[in-house]
């Protein structure tokens, strides 16, 4: 057998002969990842109230764009230069953002004045 065929073998027999399965899976208690608190791409989501960027917690680059987006903190970027905590809603939205910061977050303070009134 190749060394990637036997590799596959050990843990499918160390997986069947220890009973643990995914969560989700048969026989387990934990929920369906599908259906978890956040989806399995929020790992790790801040307490509520925990973190407290700007836009109060608003996506800047949904702000850009004229929406005001609930982000939880957990997807952030710290500005260099002004040390001030911006939390996105999504990891796309911070790679899109990341473009050019500093022109979406002029953007997102006009739109964030206009938003909160």
């Amino acid at each position: 057998m190749n060394r990637r065929l036997t590799t596959a073998v050990t843990c499918a027999a160390a997986c069947a002969l220890s009973g643990g399965l995914p969560a989700g899976g048969h026989g387990s208690t934990d929920p369906p990842l599908s259906t978890a608190p956040g989806g399995i791409w929020k790992a790790v989501v801040p307490a509520p109230g925990s973190m407290h960027g700007e836009f109060a917690n608003h996506d800047p680059f949904g702000l850009a764009a004229g929406v005001a987006i609930p982000a939880d903190c957990s997807i952030n970027w710290v500005d260099p230069d002004a040390k001030l905590l911006y939390c996105f809603a999504s990891a796309t939205s911070l790679v899109m953002f990341l473009d050019g910061p500093q022109a979406y977050l002029e953007r997102a303070r006009t739109q964030w004045l206009r938003l909160s009134r």
